[in-house]
């Protein structure tokens, strides 16, 4: 037996025994293991932006699109004397007594509806080009964070689809629904068509711009009527901004605004 031990304790004092871990070693793998955690952290914010997101902004759209129906059927629709939009900078032309007087002593009208309050859905857009947008997407009233989580905002500032000047629409194209993921295919004089409560607007792309951020004149007001689409550019990023602009070929008002340009 203390044959045995006394192997057993010369096997023991074999062993090397190793120093403790040093400062820099712990330094390290502390650093390591935070890298970890911060790529999965990072993982899981960009699953939340790109999938999270969209699921729930195609789930707002299931009630928007109810919502839309029922604005639809209640919006109440007036008409307007039509005024042209005169652009920064540009100088009014005399004025036209037809267009106020008409062919024949009335007016000349547009139909028109009251703004919608901000959130509500009021539009429907449409690219026949674009298979991810050819079957529409809901508008709602308004750009802040809150409002473009549903997909795509109209912004307030900016007259109504189908009315004289620039109409100013924005959408994600990465997240919450990413209603403009695919407006890069966009090319010119393809169809874009807005729905509200007046009928289908329709109109045919004129121009395709990539701006800075800063570029605000892209939401100036035109003489016609003009629809504008923003969305950050590239995808993944919001260095830059696509702008493409739409002229008024077809709708409600059509004859009467493109008959005075």
């Amino acid at each position: 037996m203390t044959q045995l031990t006394d192997a057993a304790a010369a096997r023991a004092e074999e062993v090397p025994h190793l120093p403790p871990p040093s400062r820099g070693y712990r330094l390290m793998r502390g650093t390591g293991l935070t890298l970890v955690w911060l790529g999965a952290l990072t993982l899981g914010f960009v699953a939340h932006q790109l999938w999270i997101t969209t699921f729930f902004a195609n789930q707002n759209q299931t009630e928007l699109v109810a919502a839309l129906e029922e604005h639809f059927e209640s919006a109440e629709i007036v008409e307007v004397p039509y005024v042209p939009v005169v652009p920064p900078g540009e100088t009014p032309p005399p004025e036209d007594r037809s267009i106020v007087s008409g062919a024949l002593g009335a007016p000349e009208l547009l139909r028109s509806e009251a703004p919608p309050e901000e959130g509500a859905a009021f539009a429907e857009i449409r690219i026949p080009s674009l298979p991810s947008l050819e079957d529409g997407w809901a508008i709602v009233e308004g750009v802040s964070l809150r409002d473009l989580k549903n997909g795509a905002g109209h912004m307030p500032w900016t007259p109504l689809p189908g009315q004289p000047g620039n109409s100013v629409i924005s959408g994600h194209r990465t997240t919450y629904g990413q209603p403009f993921h695919d407006l890069d295919l966009v090319e010119i004089g393809d169809v874009i068509e807005v729905e509200t409560a007046l009928g289908t607007h329709m109109y045919s792309v004129k121009e395709i711009h990539v701006v800075e951020p800063t570029d605000v004149w892209v939401t100036d007001p035109r003489a016609g009527a003009w629809l504008t689409l923003t969305t950050c550019n590239p995808k993944f990023s919001a260095r830059e901004r696509l702008i493409v602009v739409a002229e008024l070929i077809e709708g409600p008002n059509a004859e009467v605004i493109l008959g005075r340009l």
